[in-house]
């Protein structure tokens, strides 16, 4: 009987999230594909370092290990290299004892069209087209920094940190358009009026959701995996979130409503794995101190 992914959490990965490539990208875009291929295979024998996505990744594969959660997580490689030139990526894998055992080779095509084939519940990469193309289809997904040479000390490994924002990530960007089409009185006024209305889905909801189901598998004092909202937020627009996350039967276990204030010290208090949020404004600071993710909106909103 074929082996199925359906009642796995999959997160799919580039390679570019996973190890530190950008000198090798950089080849790539100067150069062109057979600079950067014969780069690669020169260098096959040379372990990458952990990119942006890195300790996420680890931290999620040590879920396996728990009698609650034996088996339940699986990270796929997704990458746009061919299959010849991924050798080093796999090789850094064994260096670095990550039980990944599947991937997607592309050869330059776009990874979005493997995404549901794979069951993706999260994706995670530097390709802004196929981050885009996996939010269009329903899928939560972040593009992930890079460009920080931040090396991010996570401690805790025994501990998955999860940082969400809420509009336009746990929650759709409907309230979040108010905002920003008639000003922050119109927004507050709304939340104000709709405070018993549960909130819309957003793109990161249902992997929320999951998250929330692998915690209730656990003594709450003794659980594996920790959220928090961070939001710009504040009071009285925070009883709309506490009110939505109650109805979806989820547990946040940190919720900063922080009415405009810079998130950064928040997060690295929090000591996330990874932060993701809708606005560059929130996520540059932010990935200097913590891996962060943006997540775009719909194409057709």
């Amino acid at each position: 009987m074929a082996k199925t992914l359906d009642k796995k959490l999959v997160i799919g990965i580039s390679s570019r999230a996973l190890f530190d490539l950008r000198v090798e990208n950089e080849i790539f875009e100067k150069e062109g594909y057979k600079k950067y291929s014969e780069y690669q295979i020169q260098h096959e024998d040379e372990i990458l370092k952990p990119g942006s996505g890195f300790s996420l990744v680890k931290a999620l594969l040590k879920l396996n290990e728990y009698p609650e959660t034996k088996g339940r997580v699986e990270v796929v490689v997704m990458s746009r290299n061919s299959a010849d030139t991924s050798l080093r990526v796999f090789k850094s894998i064994e260096h670095y004892g990550l039980d990944i055992t599947r991937g997607a080779l592309t050869s330059g095509r776009h990874l979005s069209n493997y995404l549901n084939a794979f069951r993706t519940d999260l994706f995670l990469s530097a390709y802004s087209d196929d981050v885009q193309a996996a939010i269009d289809s329903g899928i939560a997904a972040g593009l992930i920094y890079t460009s920080s040479d931040v090396e991010y000390n996570v401690e805790d490994m025994d501990q998955i940190r999860i940082a969400f924002d809420g509009d336009a990530v746990l929650f759709s960007e409907e309230s979040e358009m108010i905002f920003k089409k008639h000003g922050l009185d119109a927004f507050v006024e709304n939340e104000r009026k709709n405070a018993m209305k549960e909130l819309p889905a957003g793109p990161f909801a249902n992997f929320l959701k999951t998250i929330s189901s692998i915690q209730q598998q656990f003594d709450l004092d003794h659980c594996p995996i920790r959220t928090a909202i961070v939001t710009a937020r504040s009071a009285p627009a925070h009883e709309r979130v506490i009110r939505t996350l109650r109805a979806w039967n989820v547990r946040i276990d940190e919720a900063f409503f922080l009415g405009g204030i810079q998130k950064k010290d928040f997060l690295e208090a929090f000591g996330a794995h990874i932060f993701f949020d809708d606005q560059a404004t929130h996520l540059l600071p932010a990935s200097q101190s913590v891996p962060s993710a943006q997540v775009p909106y719909k194409s057709n909103q």
